[in-house]
C-alpha cells in the first residue's frame, strides 16, 4: 500500500510504500477510494493547536506518534475482515466512521465514542485516509452507503458530521424559525448550508473574511453573508435577526478567539454559540454576564456513531445539495495542505489514491 504520513511535525508529508496489511481480530481491510483533506489535518501536522496567549497543546503530549498517516474522511470499498470480523461483503460501498473510542469506558458505553479519552480516531491516533488502504477495528464502523459517489460520501464523515452535530445542539423550533449565524464558509460552512436547506431550516447569516467565501455561501444558499472587518459588522448582522435583538444562536466553524467574540457579541439575550472551529485564541467573558445574558457557551466536537448513520440516512433520501468538491490524485496530499492553509480551496479537496 501507498500513503503520505506526517514524519516531522511542521514538515512536508513523506510518501510511504509498504505490503498491504491484512486484517486482524475485527478488523475490516477497506480499499480508500476517497479522502476527505481537512483543516483539522494542518493542526495535525504542524504538530500542536494554539491555546492562546503564548500556550500550545501539543500533539505529542495528546498522544499523537510519528509517522501518521491522516485523513479521516474516509470512503471505499470493503476488501476483506479479520477473523473474528464476521460476515463483511467484498466490494461494499461505505463511508467509515473514524471517531472511534476505546468501547470499554463509560462515555463509550453512552455512545459518545468521539469524546473518549483514550480514543482510537482514525487518521489522528491510528493510520488514517490518506492512503490507499485503512484498516477499520470493527466492520460497525463502516457505514453502507449503496450507489452514493464515493466522493460525496467521504466528507460526510467529519465535515458533514461535525455540522450535523452541531445543529442538532440548537434545536428544531431556533432552526425552523429563525436565522442562525454560521461563521466560516469554507468546507464547514458550506456543508453547514447544505444541510440546513435539507433540514428545511429557516436559513443562515454567514460571517467570513473571504469575498469568495461569501459569494460560495450566497450560492449555497445563505440568506446575507457579511465581512467581520467590517466596523459595523455586528450592528449589520443583529439587524438581519428577529427585532434586531441578536441571534438565538451561533455556529463557530473558525474558533478563534475574534470569532467566538463575535459570536458573543451578535447572540440574542438566552442565546447559544457553539464552537466547532480550532483555529485557536483565547476569550474573556466577564461572569456575570453569562447570568445576565443567560447565555450558552457551548463545544461540539465532530459527533457520534448514531449521528453519522442519521446523516447518512438524510444524504440518502437526495435532498441535500452537493458541496463544491476538489478531486486530486493522493500524490498531491501535501500540496492541498498547503493550500487549504493559504486560504485557496473554495469546498472540499477530495484525494483519490
Amino acid at each position: 500500500m501507498r500513503s503520505y504520513d506526517v514524519t516531522v511535525f511542521d514538515g512536508p508529508l513523506q510518501l510511504s510504500e509498504r505490503p498491504t496489511p491484512q486484517p486482524t481480530g475485527e478488523e475490516v481491510l477497506v480499499k480508500i477510494t476517497a479522502a476527505g483533506v481537512c483543516h483539522s489535518d494542518i493542526h495535525i501536522c504542524e504538530g500542536f493547536y494554539d491555546l492562546g496567549g503564548g500556550k500550545k497543546l501539543n500533539m505529542g503530549d495528546r498522544g499523537v506518534k510519528l509517522p501518521l498517516t491522516m485523513g479521516h474522511e474516509i470512503a471505499g470499498e470493503i476488501v476483506s475482515g479479520g477473523p473474528d470480523a464476521g460476515p463483511v461483503k467484498a466490494g461494499e460501498r461505505v463511508v467509515v466512521y473514524p471517531w472511534i473510542g476505546c468501547g470499554k469506558c463509560a462515555v463509550c458505553a453512552r455512545g459518545d465514542e468521539n469524546l473518549c479519552l483514550q480514543s482510537r480516531f482514525l487518521g489522528i491516533f491510528r493510520g488514517g485516509g490518506y492512503a490507499t488502504h485503512v484498516l477499520v477495528p470493527h466492520k460497525r464502523y463502516c457505514l453502507p452507503i449503496g450507489d452514493m459517489d464515493t466522493t460525496v460520501a467521504a466528507p460526510y464523515a467529519c465535515s458533514g458530521l461535525t455540522t450535523f452535530s452541531a445543529l442538532n445542539k440548537i434545536g428544531v423550533k431556533t432552526l425552523m424559525r429563525e436565522p442562525i449565524v454560521v461563521i466560516g464558509a469554507g468546507g464547514l460552512g458550506l456543508m453547514c448550508l447544505t444541510l440546513m436547506k435539507a433540514m428545511d431550516a429557516h436559513g443562515a447569516i454567514v460571517v467570513d473574511v473571504n469575498p469568495a467565501s461569501r459569494e460560495a455561501a450566497m450560492k449555497a444558499g445563505a440568506r446575507a453573508a457579511i465581512d467581520p472587518k467590517e466596523k459595523d459588522a455586528v450592528a449589520k448582522i443583529r439587524a438581519l435577526t428577529p427585532g434586531g435583538a441578536g441571534a438565538a444562536a451561533v455556529i463557530d466553524l473558525v474558533g478563534a478567539g475574534a470569532t467566538v467574540q463575535l459570536g458573543l457579541d451578535v447572540m440574542a439575550r438566552g442565546g447559544r454559540v457553539i464552537v466547532v472551529g480550532l483555529m485557536g485564541g483565547e476569550v474573556t467573558v466577564p461572569t456575570p454576564t453569562i447570568p445576565q445574558r443567560a447565555m450558552t457557551l457551548q463545544g461540539s466536537y465532530v459527533g457520534n456513531l448514531e449521528e453519522l448513520k442519521e446523516l447518512m440516512a438524510l444524504v440518502a433520501k437526495g435532498n441535500v445539495p452537493r458541496v463544491p468538491a476538489i478531486e486530486r490524485p493522493l500524490d498531491e496530499a501535501d500540496a492541498s495542505l498547503n493550500d487549504l492553509k493559504a486560504g485557496k480551496v473554495i469546498g472540499r479537496i477530495i484525494l483519490k489514491p
